[in-house]
């Protein structure tokens, strides 16, 4: 089936329900199984299991998540996106570069709890919706992390995950982060470059900015027609003007990110689907469908 026609609930191979925690888990237990015969991946099970608490409300000492964009769907098609980038990295590169069980079973740990952060305690009554620490949402993404892993014997996978999911976010250049090996590095790197390319390949990509990332942004004080007092960065005036930045945006993440910092790891998709970047293509169309839509407007 054409992009085009793929439904809102659907991964870009049009195969898998990513707003279903069960089937996103087949495949991506499906992909690693395949690549590393032998690895016990069962902790994958548990992982997303606790991730499906968390964002339902049904974790001890937590609210359900709130966030319309940053939401379940967007977690479980960036993880579903990593298990294929890791199993296309792995696939291809030389046998000193592979990242081997251990580390994909890392890195897929920090992509199904890289957005916790947004995630509030049922204490926490200081703001009505997560989408207010978007700003510091990776640092306690860290926070929950540290919290959980050892209550299901992952203590092991924390350090990496604490230094690699700081590859999804914005409050430290990737290149300052201390990581430990070339390896690490290399896991970090497909680790953002998943969760790039799962939003802006999400087919309902441009509805979703323009309804439900503009409030995030509101919330979380970088976007509104007040004074946005003490931050200096962009500001998103209206659903509109954050529509017509999208295409810098994607030009900008695509260089300095995707190419730049990520070192062109988005690729790895194209090794796992053997061939197209199924990704890559619903993101051009993507931004075609956003230069019509903005042409006539």
């Amino acid at each position: 089936m054409p992009q085009s026609q793929r439904e809102r609930h659907m991964d870009v191979s049009n195969t898998v329900d990513v707003t279903d925690p069960v089937a996103v888990t087949t495949a991506m237990r499906k992909i690693l199984d395949a690549r590393y015969p032998g690895f016990d991946f069962s902790p994958v099970d548990t992982l997303v299991g606790g991730f499906s608490r968390l964002y339902r409300g049904e974790f001890p000492g937590y609210k359900a998540s709130d966030t319309a964009y940053h939401n379940m769907q967007h977690v479980l098609d960036v993880s579903l996106a990593m298990a294929r980038l890791i199993d296309g990295h792995d696939g291809v590169c030389a046998e000193e570069d592979a990242l081997g069980p251990e580390l994909a079973l890392t890195g897929i740990a920090a992509a199904l709890f890289h957005d916790a952060g947004y995630i509030r305690r049922k204490d926490d009554d200081s703001c009505s919706n997560g989408a207010v620490y978007t700003r510091i949402h990776v640092s306690r993404s860290v926070e929950f992390m540290s919290e959980y892993f050892p209550t299901v014997g992952l203590q092991s996978i924390l350090p990496v995950c604490q230094r690699v999911v700081h590859f999804t976010g914005y409050e430290m250049d990737p290149g300052d982060i201390d990581v430990q090996s070339s390896q690490e590095y290399t896991l970090g790197s497909l680790l953002g470059s998943a969760d790039l390319i799962a939003q802006i390949a999400d087919v309902d990509y441009l509805t979703k900015c323009r309804n439900d990332l503009y409030s995030e942004f509101v919330l979380a004080g970088i976007a509104g027609e007040g004074d946005l007092e003490g931050y200096k960065n962009t500001v998103y005036r209206s659903p509109q003007q954050l529509m017509e930045s999208t295409p810098d945006f994607i030009r900008t993440v695509t260089e300095e990110r995707l190419e730049g910092f990520f070192n062109g790891a988005y690729r790895y998709a194209a090794a796992h689907f053997n061939g197209p970047n199924l990704y890559m293509e619903a993101i051009e169309l993507n931004s075609r469908k956003l230069e019509q839509l903005l042409a006539s407007s």
